[in-house]
């Protein structure tokens, strides 16, 4: 590992988990790491928590890192064969010349809700507003203007968007009155409601195409490692059946990584993404282009990209085609 790469990934590390070799069998190791600490990386949680790359004969290595720049870096220098993460970081990363690429759709779609002070009791009532989001440019950022274009509201003129950090800063912003209305998940909506915040808009019932969470590798690792990433995407497949399936399971995989205990909020969520993660997890060019159509009029690449040429749609159609999601379901 390259020091700069390996002295970042210890600061950023949110937690690390080994899986120890139980198998003398197990013919393949792997890194892999999932990025922002929310619901949406929860189908690895369930792969660490449940061991299902062990069961495919798969020694993992599966850390948690609070930046998706950092966990690319570590993919494109070699010390990580999968990550977790959005749209925006393939894109950008692709854009620039890297050979990466979605193999796998876990959120096909922008997940967080729009969250704002009482006295806004309508969405038209953001105008004139300030609204906070992670970082500008990030994907919590593109979720929230895309989100506000649909509903006839122009993010650059009808309001202000500004960077205020994450989840639990955001609620410090709003209580502060440093911001308006910001945009988060669950179960941190549930908090915002019990600090008297409103809940005005779930993103995901507008269906914007957009892979909010998917699974990246590079081109030159799936040519040398074809069954890992394979095995990777059926473990995922898994993990997703589990959370359809499993609801007490899954609350308390969710509790221990996002370290809340409130039962509502679990519940909530639980319930919510079990609804949200496909059963059928194609990495859709669609889920690209929206992203690709936003940048072209700021980014020349951009406009000419193929979105087709940003996915590996192989993998997840091997699973499908080979009956296994049918009789997973069936159990």
């Amino acid at each position: 590992m390259h020091n700069g790469i390996k002295h970042l990934l210890r600061i950023v590390c949110v937690s690390i988990f080994v899986f120890p070799s139980f198998s003398a069998r197990a013919q393949e190791k792997t890194r892999i790491a999932w990025a922002a600490l929310n619901p949406a990386a929860s189908p690895m949680w369930v792969v660490q928590e449940k061991g299902l790359l062990r069961k495919l004969g798969v020694d993992a290595e599966i850390i948690g890192i609070n930046s998706s720049p950092i966990a690319m870096q570590a993919l494109l220098a070699g010390d990580l064969d999968v990550i977790v993460t959005s749209v925006t970081t393939l894109v950008g990363s692709r854009l620039a010349g890297a050979d990466t690429i979605m193999i796998q759709t876990l959120v096909p779609t922008f997940v967080d809700h729009i969250v704002s002070v009482p006295s806004i009791t309508e969405l038209q009532h953001l105008k004139g507003k300030t609204g906070g989001v992670n970082r500008v440019g990030s994907t919590s950022d593109l979720g929230l203007r895309l989100a506000l274009r649909r509903l006839g509201i122009n993010p650059d003129s009808d309001t202000k968007i500004i960077t205020a950090g994450g989840n639990p800063e955001r609620l410090v912003a709003l209580s502060r009155g440093l911001i308006q209305f910001t945009i988060m998940p669950a179960p941190w909506v549930r908090e915002a409601e019990k600090l008297g915040f409103r809940d005005l808009l779930d993103t995901g019932s507008l269906a914007l195409p957009f892979h909010w969470n998917a699974v990246l590798t590079r081109e030159s690792i799936i040519k040398s490692k074809r069954s890992l990433i394979a095995k990777v995407v059926r473990a995922n497949a898994d993990a997703i059946h589990f959370i359809k399936t499993d609801k007490e399971g899954t609350k308390a995989i969710f509790s221990k990584f996002l370290k809340l205990n409130d039962p509502e909020g679990l519940e909530r969520a639980a319930k919510a993404y079990a609804a949200i993660f496909p059963i059928n997890t194609l990495p859709t060019p669609e889920g690209v282009k929206t992203l690709l159509d936003d940048m072209a009029p700021r980014n020349p690449k951009a406009k000419a990209a193929d979105a087709r040429q940003y996915v590996d749609i192989s993998f997840v159609q091997e699973l499908e085609s080979s009956g296994y999601l049918k009789q997973l379901y069936k159990r």
